[in-house]
């Protein structure tokens, strides 16, 4: 086990990484994901990463999100291994989560599978930009962290909150 992946004990059970952030099971992350609506794909282009932001739906286990031609399509038709994250900061109370998940992405192809993806009513959210395929990423690898707030910051005091440093430590959620 790496340095960035170590885990320590928390109160009440909960495992805790090296910065103090709580690791989240693999159903933590995926209920994290169903009530969420915006993530972030990454993608190689050229050799180099790309983050695409995209609006998303859960379909079953696999994340699902529409796109037209381009790098989210040439990756999926290609079976690429691709990266996805959402998350959610309360930047008041200094609190929130991110997962994280590293799969393939697939288009959606079979007749069932597309008339299942058309019910999710994933909306295009550029104007003017035609989104017709639908793309899957598949959730077997899913990491996340959720922010334990710190009881040695008060709130309000206008100082950095002691997350934003802990969570660009490593760079690295780890693996669950």
């Amino acid at each position: 086990m790496s340095s960035a992946q170590e885990t320590i004990s928390g109160k009440g059970g909960v495992r805790l990484d090296r910065n103090g952030l709580e690791m989240l099971t693999h159903q933590e992350c995926l209920g994290l994901l169903a009530r969420s609506s915006v993530g972030r794909v990454g993608v190689s282009m050229g050799a180099l990463p790309a983050i695409l932001p995209v609006n998303f739906a859960m379909l079953g286990d696999d994340i699902v999100f529409r796109t037209g031609t381009g790098m989210k399509l040439a990756a999926a038709v290609t079976n690429t291994i691709v990266a996805f994250e959402a998350d959610e900061f309360d930047y008041d109370r200094y609190t929130g989560w991110s997962v994280m998940v590293v799969g393939i992405a697939t288009e959606v192809l079979a007749a069932a599978d597309l008339a299942a993806a058309r019910k999710l009513e994933l909306d295009p959210w550029a104007s003017g930009v035609e989104q017709t395929r639908f793309i899957r990423i598949g959730t077997e690898r899913v990491s996340g962290r959720r922010l334990v707030p710190s009881t040695e910051q008060p709130h309000g005091d206008g100082a950095k909150p002691r997350f934003l440093s802990t969570m660009s430590q490593d760079g690295e959620h780890g693996r669950s």
